[in-house]
């Protein structure tokens, strides 16, 4: 049900702050896939108990199909924000953290990698190579992916990714509730086929000079300019030992010739017939067609979380969509801060505790080894003592029995 706002509207809110949530999602059942479970959990890290909670990937290896449905509405003539937050505390080696957005023909019982979807977006990570947050929107049937590369937080911390449609059709990005990215949706996606064309009726002229430099006619190359590059060694003689007729006939080494100066060319002059490089010329493309309403989708009524992760633990929460990016920013800032800041200081705490405590580990251990040479020093010095004991002749008393 929407929330109604002062200027805002809000479409769809979730902050998954009990199991209630199980009821309003729905687990895909798409066969041939192998798909893990969301555990709500506030991790092992955390700001507040209860606030901070949300849903969790819980299985490695897996993928991840969840979804659900709200009350459709369009965002034309009016911005459309979608919002959530994200935490790898499992500090995630290969895998999705981001969301997708539908329209009414959804079945969320099939939901799979290849469902069509209206939106995509958040961060992505896989290895040192991939960390960027996806933008992706759907037009007439092809996804188009963003042309600029935004790069997505890789720390085990929670993240507020922001993402802001205009009617004016212009974007922005933002992390943390401060952006990253901005800038018009058809120059920073393929919506559209370009404006201008190269004229293909348009040859270069036959006569266009093109070359900056030339031979200077005047210059010449100089007689004694031609060397050989190698030449025989003068200082080699042929070894004493050399049989012509097994051996054939000598023949001195070859060295580099100090006197070869390599191919001449001739000194380069300004070209006075130089026109400079030719360019194209480009004409209206008659394929192109303006289009006012890329940022418009007819119809929003799902969003889901379509993903695979390598290394489960990842945390989503505060899922949010609006038409109003400053109750959006509020609302972020309100949640989001007070969870990254204190988590943060929760796990340098952990941190600390975990650091005392391998260094006790590592101090008893290496006790416990001091102990066990010293115990083996005195067994040593026992040892010397008993021998140096022994009364002279008794180490013969066994042979005298004889």
């Amino acid at each position: 049900m929407a929330i109604f706002m002062v200027n805002a509207e809000v479409y769809f809110e979730e902050k998954f702050l009990d199991d209630s949530w199980e009821s309003n999602w729905v687990y895909s059942e798409h066969p041939g896939k192998e798909f893990g479970k969301f555990v709500l959990s506030h991790g092992k890290f955390f700001n507040d108990a209860e606030n901070d909670k949300g849903i969790q990937t819980s299985q490695d290896a897996r993928f991840y199909a969840l979804s659900t449905k709200f009350k459709p509405f369009s965002n034309k003539d009016k911005p459309l924000v979608v919002q959530f937050t994200v935490k790898h505390e499992q500090n995630i080696d290969c895998g999705g953290g981001y969301v997708k957005v539908f329209d009414c023909k959804l079945d969320s019982k099939d939901m799979h990698g290849e469902t069509p979807y209206d939106i995509m977006f958040g961060p992505d990570i896989c290895g040192p190579g991939t960390k960027k947050v996806h933008v992706i929107f759907s037009y007439k049937g092809k996804n188009l992916l963003i042309n600029k590369d935004i790069r997505c937080k890789d720390d085990v911390y929670t993240h507020l990714y922001t993402l802001v449609v205009k009617p004016d059709n212009t974007y922005e990005v933002l992390i943390d509730n401060e952006k990253v990215e901005s800038g018009e949706l058809e120059a920073d996606w393929n919506f559209l086929p370009p404006k201008k064309i190269k004229d293909p009726e348009a040859k270069k002229p036959s006569d266009w000079d093109d070359k900056a430099t030339i031979d200077d006619p005047d210059d010449k190359k100089p007689d004694d300019w031609d060397k050989p590059e190698h030449i025989p060694d003068p200082d080699a003689s042929k070894p004493e030992d050399w049989d012509d007729e097994m051996d054939g006939e000598w023949e001195p080494p070859m060295i580099d010739n100090p006197e070869y100066k390599g191919e001449w060319k001739p000194k380069q002059i300004d070209n006075p017939n130089y026109k400079g490089p030719w360019i194209h010329p480009e004409i209206d493309n008659p394929e192109y067609s303006s289009d006012a309403e890329l940022y418009k989708r007819d119809e929003i009524c799902a969003l889901g979380f379509d993903l695979w992760q390598v290394k489960s633990g990842t945390i989503f929460d505060n899922v949010l969509i609006t038409d109003d990016p400053e109750h959006a920013k509020k609302v972020g800032e309100d949640i989001w801060r007070p969870t990254f800041e204190g988590e943060k200081k929760v796990k340098e705490a952990q941190d600390e505790e975990e650091r005392k405590k391998r260094e006790e580990e590592a101090k008893s251990i290496k006790d416990n080894e001091d102990d066990e040479e010293d115990d083996d020093e005195e067994d040593d010095d026992d040892d010397s003592t008993d021998a140096g004991d022994v009364e002279p002749g008794e180490e013969h008393d066994d042979h005298d029995e004889l």
